[in-house]
């Protein structure tokens, strides 16, 4: 009906319809890296006018023997905030290349430094070992920067991880970062929740057939309700500030606003930003919204590091 369309810029629904007329390819397990490499050619074109643009250096270098790309933004000092990020991709796919969509404009308006790992994929390497990956790095960025100078961030999985880090962290009684930034978090590997049926075709990024598979072939036999693995069915009391931003058409909505019920339920607190009409992890996309979105995790995390 006419005048029910969604609130969005021009460019957005733009963009939209360009989406979901072009469909969304689901991995195939037999052929995981064809989807890989696939996904990073989609990104590579924005991805290399995102460095062109960058004011700062771009390097890679490992953390504790895990391999790692370090953002820096022109300005930064050693006394500096540092961001601790996870990329997303459902554990099956993506780098820290394709999140420097994310990650080079977030440095930019928060002028922090922020360190991307590299973590293993499944299903050559499921659950555990990318949480491993997380739980080896943060050490060694604890003794060199110190909690208070430290944020955590990610979007999708990489908000599995972020959120998972920080009940692993918690519960080894070891210092918390300051705050942390979730993007769509996926953090139910069980695909519960009413925008799994809602959203399933209006989501142009992602459908349950995507998330269900990856799901799987990260669990590698264990339980999906394990809060190793969905974080959401974990305590989480006890942790620091927390910013969740999602949308109306994200497959994850669900998720995302349990996880903030949950949050609050315990104390902790929680900031959550919904947009109206956007999909999973929208602030990857050349739209207006993506930056005023990241503007505000920047300004998030400034505030927490103040606090």
């Amino acid at each position: 009906m006419a005048g029910r369309e969604a609130d969005i810029s021009a460019a957005a629904a733009k963009l939209l319809a360009e989406l979901q007329e072009q469909g969304l390819a689901t991995p195939d397990a037999a052929d995981i890296e064809q989807y890989r490499h696939a996904t990073r050619s989609g990104y590579e074109p924005g991805v290399i006018a995102a460095i062109d643009a960058f004011d700062g250096d771009i390097e890679d270098l490992p953390v504790a023997g895990v391999p790692c790309k370090q953002v820096t933004p022109r300005g930064w000092s050693e006394d500096g905030i540092v961001v601790l990020y996870a990329y997303g991709g459902g554990y099956v796919s993506g780098s820290p290349f394709e999140d420097l969509l994310v990650a080079l404009p977030l440095a930019t308006r928060s002028g922090a430094r922020i360190i991307m790992v590299d973590y293993r994929l499944s299903p050559e390497y499921p659950y555990p070992l990318p949480q491993q990956d997380m739980q080896q790095v943060y050490p060694a960025l604890l003794e060199r920067y110190g909690a208070g100078r430290l944020a955590l961030a990610g979007e999708s999985a990489g908000g599995n991880q972020a959120l998972g880090l920080l009940l692993q962290l918690r519960d080894s009684g070891q210092a918390l970062p300051f705050c942390a930034a979730l993007l769509s978090p996926w953090c139910d590997l069980t695909n519960r929740g009413d925008s799994h049926a809602f959203n399933d075709g209006r989501d142009p990024t992602l459908n349950n057939t995507w998330v269900d598979l990856a799901a799987s072939l990260h669990a590698g036999g264990h339980a999906l309700d394990d809060p190793g693995i969905s974080p959401l069915y974990g305590d989480l009391a006890s942790l620091p500030p927390i910013m969740i931003t999602t949308g109306s058409r994200d497959l994850l909505l669900s998720q995302c606003l349990r996880l903030a019920a949950g949050l609050r339920a315990t104390g902790s607190h929680c900031d959550l930003r919904v947009w109206e009409g956007l999909w999973h992890v929208f602030e990857f996309s050349p739209i207006p919204e993506a930056d005023s979105s990241i503007g505000e995790i920047a300004e998030f995390i400034l505030v927490q590091s103040r606090a």
